[in-house]
């Protein structure tokens, strides 16, 4: 079965994605506005304290990790700095695909290996 080729229409395509990238700034600057003027600006984990110099820094972070629930409550909304939002990230990413690292760790041997074992003995062997 073959199948037919259809030209891609740049331009169009252009469009799309000009469209998609404005309609996501527009929807990040509108919950972003509004959580900075709702709450403190602190990263809810590490408590650091942001001015208007780095508050670039500071993102919204969804708690439930669905980027569309924006309630105008800000119930669903914490301010993290980047490192706490990529680290919360991260965990989430763990705990929902599982740590490659700790299915690795699982399964490997437990080291036996005691550097000190004998020191006792050489201690009192130079006495």
């Amino acid at each position: 079965m073959t199948v037919k080729k259809v030209p891609l229409n740049k331009d169009k395509l252009n469009q799309i994605v000009t469209d998609a990238r404005k309609n996501q700034a527009e929807r990040e600057q509108s919950y972003r506005g509004q959580a900075l003027k709702m709450y403190p600006w602190i990263c809810g984990r590490c408590a650091r304290e942001f001015t208007p110099a780095n508050l670039q820094e500071l993102t919204v972070h969804h708690r439930n990790h669905n980027h569309d629930d924006n309630p105008a409550d800000g119930s669903n909304w914490e301010l993290l700095c980047l490192y706490c939002h990529d680290n919360e990230h991260q965990r989430y990413e763990e705990t929902r695909f599982g740590s490659s690292n700790d299915s690795a760790s699982s399964s490997a041997p437990i080291g036996s290996h005691n550097p000190f074992a004998n020191l006792k003995n050489l201690l009192e062997a130079k006495k």
